[in-house]
């Protein structure tokens, strides 16, 4: 069948079974645009902003576990995409973004719009590649997509001049070849077994849930064996969800702001079974001191973080599934009753008071965990203070969620992720997003592609009128000298969501806020609740560095 380029494109995207793409146009991708006004099944949303359409791209992605895609035009609307490509990257987020490029023939003679995004966004991709050659198109497209969902899953860019996307050839029907699946070895069970035998052996256990259970759709196997041996088990911030937070093993988010019960269950472990964490630095603290004294199983599909950032005692690389299952199946109970008690001492010497008296984040975040319970809900975040206090006080009971920028920390992600996210799920689950008054500010203009949609999005807007982490940083570490994070210009944010159409409004006072977010939880439509509070800190807090049992006090 003869078409055009960007008619070819059209055609790979519905053969992938995408249904939705973000992006904004420009002039060297206006040939795609031209294509997608006769495309049926395939919904384009505009947003504002490219970074806004790869961060929707990102929260689809998170929230369906579906391959995400944005399109954005050349030069700075393909620099745009790049925080959300390094988002998606450090997260491992499926996604394939698509950049029209300037004609070959102008292609390293600084034309208008010219860049190299391949070269710019090599570091930030799991793969990218420029199509040159029409005839390549469709296979190279469909491996794209290939690509960026198997395996380890990441965003993978297309970059595609304006005159490949103009000329006609005839189209390739002919599927791309399937990469080979991973395969259990006879070495990978032997180490399965030695696993198990440690875990059995152990007084004091602990399973470390990682994000990379959810990608794996592995969370069903990890309770089986986490129910199976008794075993406590921590969260790590992307792996929120991985396991039920109602169940009494669960003892909450570890690393930087984890719960002390759960930090000093991890300090204090003889072995740890980590499974699809990456050991970041934020959740290891010293590395050294977390895996001294005691014995390291780190399950990963990417045996590139075997042995990455700490050194483990047993590597078990490869499909997260059929390893927890096999470990299931070989692993003996054993008798850790004093474990449990310690952990017990720890969870009632440690328990959270919360304060009704005057509006403050964490009773927020508990309440929104009460009234949501048992509801069709996901949660979104931007990046600082809120975000901890989400991770820490929110309830995550189910995989995907709960959808958070983690490895890269980029401000703004949470609204355009939450616009993502909401149409994803369609009317199955409602999306509650929380942020900052910082990060409202850097990409609060997707309230606008919100309205635009008609998405029953709630945004709660935690409003302390300063950089909050920030300031929490300079605090704990420079000397109470607080530079540029005091934000005393009062913005109305209320106002600022109607001007696109959004009902909104401010709270001050706890019950002012209950009956907010009952009214937004029983409409339909987009909702903003700003809620206004004191400057406040994260705690529990340890040392960037130190030990996870070493608390700064705050």
């Amino acid at each position: 069948m003869k078409m055009t380029g960007a008619k070819a494109v059209i055609e790979c995207l519905v053969e992938q079974g995408v249904d939705t793409i973000f992006g904004y146009p420009g002039g060297m991708i206006l040939p795609l645009y031209d294509a997608l006004y006769d495309a049926t099944g395939l919904r384009h949303i505009l947003t504002v902003h490219e970074q806004g359409a790869a961060h929707a791209a990102d929260g689809y992605a998170r929230a369906s576990g579906r391959v995400g895609v944005c399109i954005a035009t050349s030069g700075p609307g393909a620099t745009n995409l790049v925080t959300g490509l390094a988002a998606a990257f450090m997260d491992s987020v499926p996604l394939v973004a698509i950049t029209a490029q300037v004609p070959t023939n102008l292609l390293g003679r600084d034309a208008f719009q010219e860049v190299d995004i391949t070269g710019i966004t090599m570091p930030i991709t799991k793969h990218n590649l420029q199509i040159k050659d029409i005839r390549k198109l469709p296979q190279l497209l469909r491996q794209a997509f290939k690509i960026a969902g198997s395996g380890r899953p990441g965003p993978v860019l297309v970059d595609i001049p304006r005159d490949v996307l103009c000329a006609e050839f005839n189209f390739d029907t002919i599927p791309v070849m399937p990469l080979p699946d991973w395969k259990l070895t006879r070495r990978v069970e032997n180490l399965v077994r030695e696993a198990a035998e440690a875990i059995g052996k152990a007084s004091r256990p602990v399973i470390v849930a990682g994000g990379g259970v959810i990608s794996a759709g592995a969370s069903p196997e990890l309770l089986a064996l986490a129910q199976k041996l008794r075993l406590p088990v921590v969260s790590t911030l992307m792996g929120l969800g991985a396991f039920p937070a109602a169940s009494d093993q669960f003892l909450g988010l570890t690393g930087l702001h984890g719960w002390q019960a759960a930090n000093n269950a991890v300090h204090g472990a003889d072995v740890i079974i980590a499974a699809g964490s990456r050991f970041s630095d934020r959740l290891t603290g010293n590395r050294a001191q977390y895996s001294s004294d005691k014995v390291v199983i780190h399950i990963d599909i990417d045996p590139a973080e075997i042995d990455k950032n700490v050194l483990t005692h047993l590597g078990l690389a490869g499909d997260m599934k059929t390893i927890l299952t096999l470990l299931e199946q070989y692993c003996r109970p054993g008798n850790i009753a004093d474990w449990w008690n310690t952990i017990g001492q720890w969870q009632r010497q440690y328990t959270f008071r919360y304060d009704d008296s005057a509006l403050n984040a964490p009773w927020v975040m508990r309440q929104m965990a009460e009234k949501t319970a048992g509801q069709p809900v996901a949660f979104t975040t931007d990046v600082g203070q809120h975000q901890m206090w989400a991770a820490q006080h929110l309830k995550i009971e189910t995989p995907r969620s709960w959808i958070t920028s983690g490895g890269l920390g980029a401000m703004g992600f949470g609204l355009p992720a939450a616009l993502g996210a909401q149409l994803a799920l369609g009317d199955r689950r409602r999306i509650v997003n929380i942020v900052g008054d910082g990060g409202i500010k850097m990409t609060g203009n997707e309230f606008f592609t919100i309205a635009a949609q008609c998405l029953p999005v709630i945004t709660v807007i935690i409003n302390n009128s300063g950089l909050g982490m920030i300031r929490q940083l300079q605090h704990a570490f420079y000397d109470q000298r607080y530079t540029a994070c005091c934000l005393p210009q009062e913005v109305d944010f209320s106002m600022y969501a109607r001007a696109f159409g959004i009902h909104s409004v401010t709270v001050n006072r706890p019950e002012e806020f209950c009956q907010a977010f009952d009214a937004a939880w029983s409409s339909s439509r987009p909702e903003v609740i700003v809620v206004n509070v004191a400057e406040d800190f994260v705690r529990p807090m340890i040392t960037p560095g130190a030990a996870l049992n070493e608390f700064v006090d705050m």
